[in-house]
């Protein structure tokens, strides 16, 4: 049996629907699509979640962002770009909680 996904972990029988849409269209359909690579598309889904603070999301995309090839060193770079679109509170957030992965998962340096 598979393991659960991050979404059946969450929110499990809580919200099957939710659950089943989760899995099979964002993630099995959406992100699956052939117009942007994965860590293309975790890029923009950082950016997205950083522009409208929605900090519980962005916890779990940073991680699935350098799961998908980003480094520590871009996304550093790509939340001082948009401190001066998204406001200073949203980057200092996002930095936040990019440091608190990184430190915890001991990946401090970027890779090449």
């Amino acid at each position: 049996m598979p393991e659960p996904s991050a979404a059946q972990k969450a929110i499990g029988d809580f919200a099957p629907k939710l659950v089943q849409l989760t899995d099979d269209v964002l993630f099995g359909d959406v992100w699956a699509r052939p117009g942007l690579s994965r860590r293309d598309r975790s890029l923009v889904t950082v950016s997205a979640l950083i522009a409208l603070y929605r900090t519980d999301q962005l916890r779990f995309h940073l991680r699935h962002a350098l799961d998908n090839g980003l480094t520590k060193d871009e996304l550093v770079e790509a939340v001082v770009h948009l401190a001066f679109y998204t406001g200073w509170p949203n980057a200092m957030n996002a930095i936040s909680l990019l440091k608190e992965l990184v430190e915890g998962s001991g990946q401090t340096e970027s890779r090449t």
